[in-house]
């Protein structure tokens, strides 16, 4: 069983990450809410509050097999912020290990270098912040290791991509049909 840690900031678009974490979680992911705040309960960018599993930690996250950014903001601003989390983004990203991000948080990625030369989309508005990627206009965009969404308009999609690269084709697919997600 794969194992995804989810970075959730104060100021997260709340609907990206939980639906990323739904869609993990019907395919059998363990997946950790890790709280990048001060507190457990973390405040989306809508005042909707999520309570984290735990207390953001690097030796957590550089057990998960991925490591998952909600975007939003303020929360993308807090999560490129950290520096913790950026040293583990480098290590993912030189070990291959799966990184994903979604609307604003590929900016994250792209601080750290982990789309150089690779396609990747997001949230309009954003994509001078994606280094020397390849921008694309994709809902969803997959390339190597690193996946990225545009926006919440994608978030089931990527979750099901991502489901996909750690579980497998079939097992994301049976999510798919029981979702009725066409």
């Amino acid at each position: 069983m794969s194992s995804v840690y989810v970075c959730v900031a104060p100021g997260l678009e709340e609907v990206e990450c939980l639906a990323v974490v739904d869609m993990l979680r019907r395919g059998g992911v363990r997946v950790e809410l890790a709280s990048m705040g001060e507190e457990l309960f973390v405040t989306g960018s809508h005042n909707i509050t999520i309570k984290a599993d735990s207390m953001w930690s690097e030796e957590a996250c550089r057990k998960a097999d991925a490591i998952f950014l909600p975007g939003g903001m303020p929360g993308t601003k807090h999560l490129a912020d950290h520096e913790g989390l950026g040293r583990v983004i480098r290590e993912f990203d030189r070990e291959g290990k799966v990184l994903a991000a979604i609307c604003a948080a590929p900016s994250v990625l792209g601080k750290y270098g982990c789309l150089d030369g690779r396609r990747a989309t997001c949230y309009p508005g954003f994509e001078d912040q994606l280094g020397k990627a390849v921008h694309t206009s994709d809902g969803v965009v997959c390339d190597g290791h690193v996946v990225t969404g545009r926006g919440v308009g994608f978030a089931v999609d990527e979750g099901l991509e991502l489901l996909r690269i750690l579980e497998g084709a079939e097992v994301s697919g049976r999510v798919r049909e029981a979702i009725q997600h066409p």
